[in-house]
């Protein structure tokens, strides 16, 4: 099934009636702000020595510990690049109902769309453990 490009508008609205919002920014993007009700799994973090962002090991072992594979998941990040890369390879991994968020958080806070404060990854993550 192919991924479908959702505007900020309608990705809320995709929510407000069941969907699950998945932001793929990093932790250090996320905590400050994201759209009300997004949980965290970064496609990407920062190395905890040097800084620099690597792939985020476990963003797939997370999504699918997470997420049965026919879950409708709303895939966000800042402007829309890294969204729409989590999206393939979650429909790779077999997931049917995958959107992307053309535009991401910027577009979403200038819409004026709900957004919230606050850690979303470790809850995720720690079910895999």
């Amino acid at each position: 099934m192919p991924i479908i490009a959702l505007s900020v508008t309608d990705a809320h609205a995709a929510c407000t009636n069941g969907a699950t919002l998945v932001d793929v920014r990093s932790t250090p993007e996320f905590d400050p702000g994201h759209p009300a009700g997004a949980l965290n799994v970064p496609l990407l973090e920062p190395d905890e020595d040097t800084g620099v962002m690597l792939p985020n090991p476990d963003f797939v072992r997370v999504m699918q510990a997470n997420f049965p594979p026919d879950t409708p998941l709303v895939i966000s990040c800042q402007t829309g690049g890294r969204s729409a890369r989590a999206s393939q390879m979650l429909e790779a991994f077999g997931y049917t109902n995958v959107s992307n968020v053309t535009g991401g958080f910027a577009a979403w806070h200038q819409a004026g769309l709900p957004t919230a404060q606050g850690d979303g990854y470790s809850d995720l993550r720690d079910r895999c453990s």
